[in-house]
């Protein structure tokens, strides 16, 4: 049985983690150091939405993070069951439908399964991007890792730079991804694109929903080419569609029409899944 914290607790300590089964505020939870998950950043991890305590593409998050273990050598499958449940019941006591944010799922070498309740990351409505010079590791492709070192390198560059954000860039010059987000944009011709997986980008859960939503098609992407795109924007979990301020010297304007469709039709699709479910 899942242990339980009083509303008191959760009210005083505001987010919460699940180890192993046990619920306890998250700043009290604690993993030990020779956890090779601490060590070495050898694990996987998944963040999902939460709407209203209700969590979005959860079966998708889980299917993505079993592919990652299995591609990581972690074990024999993950826990699913106890996770689903574990889910439902940290959420449960975070606030249930008051709370709207994030749930981050953790596995480890050292065999702990972590759950962690967390608030959206905070980010400009329309960031801008500066490219970044990045060699992707192609062992871990199709691994969500937690060696994520890289990618919030990227960010921190970037953001020296007076950027909000990165968008990592191979040293030919082909556009990948942000470190956190998928990137897509208009052609010439008014087609709406994206760099494809062969590229070594993340197999991102809403850049699969946008495929089955609108009209994509997936072509590399050069950094000269985006510089000279009519529209821009990321996606993610977090992000949902988010359009993009500019890119180096490039400005965009206001949200074109691909842009704002793109939006509109996922997030018609997040609320008609969250009904259903």
């Amino acid at each position: 049985m899942t242990d339980q914290p009083s509303p008191a607790t959760v009210a005083a300590s505001g987010e919460l983690a699940c180890l192993d089964g046990a619920i306890a505020p998250a700043a009290d939870t604690v993993i030990s150091v020779l956890d090779d998950g601490f060590i070495r950043g050898d694990g996987v991890f998944e963040v999902i939405r939460v709407y209203d305590g209700r969590p979005f593409a959860l079966a998708d998050h889980l299917d993505r993070l079993e592919r990652s273990a299995a591609n990581l050598l972690l074990g024999d499958g993950i826990p699913s069951e106890e996770l689903e449940d574990e889910s439902r019941a940290v959420l449960s006591a975070r606030g249930g439908t008051a709370f709207d944010g994030c749930l981050r799922l953790v596995l480890t070498r050292g065999g702990r399964r972590l759950l962690l309740t967390e608030p959206l990351p905070p980010s400009p409505e329309r960031p801008r991007l500066g490219f970044v010079t990045y060699a992707p590791t192609r062992v871990l492709d199709g691994i969500k890792s937690l060696s994520y070192a890289a990618n919030m390198l990227a960010s921190r560059q970037a953001r020296a730079r007076g950027f909000d954000e990165a968008l990592m860039v191979t040293p030919h010059g082909r556009v990948l991804e942000a470190p956190t987000a998928s990137i897509f944009w208009v052609d010439d011709d008014g087609t709406l694109c994206t760099p494809p997986l062969d590229d070594h980008i993340l197999a991102s859960i809403t850049r699969e929903r946008l495929l089955r939503l609108v009209e994509v098609t997936e072509r590399p992407l050069a950094s000269d080419v985006l510089l000279h795109a009519s529209e821009a924007f990321l996606a993610s979990t977090t992000r949902e569609v988010q359009p993009l301020g500019g890119v180096e010297e490039r400005s965009f304007g206001e949200p074109g029409e691909v842009t704002r469709t793109a939006a509109a039709a996922l997030r018609e699709h997040i609320e008609a899944e969250l009904a259903g479910a």
